[in-house]
């Protein structure tokens, strides 16, 4: 498949990285054997995941975040319970690597540009240009109550996209405060800095301000590289006008193709060349040596859920507190089958999926997609496999090295897709069979470097290193982009990353 229109498609190297979660990606991954359980754990798995990462060359590691906890993380998002902060993860990691880039979050309703310039700048001076920043603009209740200015104030909630920008000016026009020449360390005439040099910023806007200049230096990019996700028509915009690498996640290759369209003729729109912007898809492979073991191995997690009986009360096998919508009834009703004798761990027959609605459909063919199960052969699915593909729409796939080498090629290929970041149903073993089997053969059929070749992360993104803009250009720039935005609309595409809080 290919894409028809005249935009030039990033060539070369698959774009990846890795998400860190310390507890897996899967919900139920922490419950498998061997599997890390222990956040206190945290110190040594990070490093053992990051050398991993830099031994398999891989681009980036990624630190998402989540600014509340609540006790149905739990069964949803464990990893989310007890982890440790972005920036503090990426700071430690920095001196234990070298070659690979750190990408950590900041939530522009939770934080202040000023702050978090001069944290990333001295992160990525610390790191020797190897840090990314992930901007994310969502808010929710329970993250509202951590903070002690509420982000409802004055509609600031309605308009977290419009606050972003100002809040991305912000932070690059700090950075570009002082040239790259400004210390000149003349110790005959005891001059240190030649402020000449260095420039006040002076921002004033709607939702912040910030005079500077910088605390620290530039970083040693220039431009730290800037992650957005989200495809609604804002987010998109926003990831056209400002970000590096833009995290999208398409129902299917079609949709996928679409949006990299859309994507790349806004960052044209702005300016930029259509290759500057890498958008990059979510991927939570299970490898297995054989796609028949890669099966068995989620079939284990499939089992591992936590579900609740009939009355919504905790199985003997789980733990109690688990959500009432887990149970035989609920999934029964989903697909529109009313079938009252029927329990998770029945086997859906061919005559119960002939009565099935669109949706039960629909996840017929996720859980055949994911474990080969079909109703009427010798691997037929249950109910539990149906549940657990309602309750985890993921992006997973399920395979042998080669498959899952095959389905990052195809997307690649198709220009749906500049790279992937890649998930691990649990660590370690499931990370180090992606980077021990998936990457080689990426490697062997061309799609993946055998080494790095830069030691910056816009240099792994194959990105210059931009000149400075001095703040009164940036400004001017910013504005006349705004309005420019004002008048321009992006299509929209609702998924699962509209109104994001945190993690992608």
């Amino acid at each position: 498949m290919s894409v028809s229109d005249s935009l030039p498609l990033r060539r070369g190297e698959v774009v990846l990285g890795a998400a860190v979660r310390p507890l897996g990606s899967f919900p139920s991954g922490w419950r498998v054997d061997g599997a890390n359980r222990d956040p206190g754990d945290d110190p040594k798995v990070l490093k053992r995941q990051a050398k991993e990462a830099e031994r398999a060359h891989l681009d980036y590691l990624f630190f998402g975040d989540w600014f509340s906890n609540t006790p149905d993380l739990e069964y949803t998002d464990p990893y989310l319970l007890a982890r440790i902060d972005p920036f503090s993860a990426v700071a430690f990691l920095a001196s234990s690597t070298s070659r690979i880039g750190l990408i950590a979050t900041v939530n522009t309703s939770y934080s202040d540009p000023f702050t978090t310039a001069r944290t990333a700048a001295s992160i990525d001076h610390l790191s020797g240009g190897r840090f990314g920043l992930n901007i994310v603009v969502g808010t929710e209740p329970h993250a509202d109550a951590n903070h002690t200015v509420s982000n409802q104030v004055g509609g600031r909630a309605a308009h977290r996209h419009a606050v972003a920008a100002e809040y991305l000016d912000v932070i690059r026009g700090i950075w570009d405060t002082w040239d790259d020449d400004a210390v000149v360390a003349d110790a005959g005439s005891g001059t240190l800095v030649d402020w000449s040099r260095i420039d006040a910023l002076d921002h004033e806007g709607e939702s912040f301000r910030a005079a500077g200049p910088a605390l620290s230096l530039r970083p040693v990019q220039g431009q730290i590289p800037i992650v957005h996700s989200d495809t609604s028509a804002r987010a998109l915009e926003f990831a056209a006008r400002g970000a590096e690498l833009h995290v999208v996640s398409p129902a299917n290759l079609r949709e996928g193709v679409a949006i990299a369209r859309d994507l790349r003729a806004a960052a044209v729109a702005h300016g930029r060349a259509a290759d500057s912007l890498a958008i990059v898809l979510p991927l939570l492979p299970v490898v297995g040596s054989t796609r028949a073991d890669a099966w068995a191995i989620y079939d284990r997690l499939v089992e591992l859920v936590p579900v609740a009986d009939a009355a919504g009360a905790a199985t003997s096998a789980t733990a109690a507190g688990v959500p009432r919508d887990r149970t035989a009834s609920a999934i029964r009703r989903l697909v529109g089958v009313p079938l009252l004798d029927r329990e998770l761990d029945d086997p859906v027959s061919l005559a119960d999926a002939e009565r099935f609605n669109t949706a039960g459909v629909r996840l017929l063919e996720v859980v055949r997609r994911r474990s080969g199960r079909v109703p009427g052969t010798s691997r037929t699915p249950d109910y539990r496999h149906l549940l657990v593909a309602h309750l985890f729409p993921l992006p997973i796939v399920v395979g042998s090295a080669e498959d899952i080498a095959d389905h990052i090629e195809t997307w690649f290929r198709s220009g749906a897709a500049d790279g992937f970041t890649v998930q691990s149903a649990y660590l370690h073993e499931q990370f180090e069979a992606f980077t021990r089997g998936v990457v080689p053969i990426l490697v062997e059929r061309g799609l993946f470097r055998a080494g790095y070749g830069t030691r910056t992360l816009r240099g792994h993104l194959g990105l210059d290193r931009p000149a400075r803009v001095k703040p009164q250009q940036a400004e001017a720039a910013a504005s006349a982009s705004a309005t420019e935005a004002a008048t321009r609309t992006t299509p929209s595409r609702a998924s699962a990353f509209d109104g994001v809080v945190g993690v992608f």
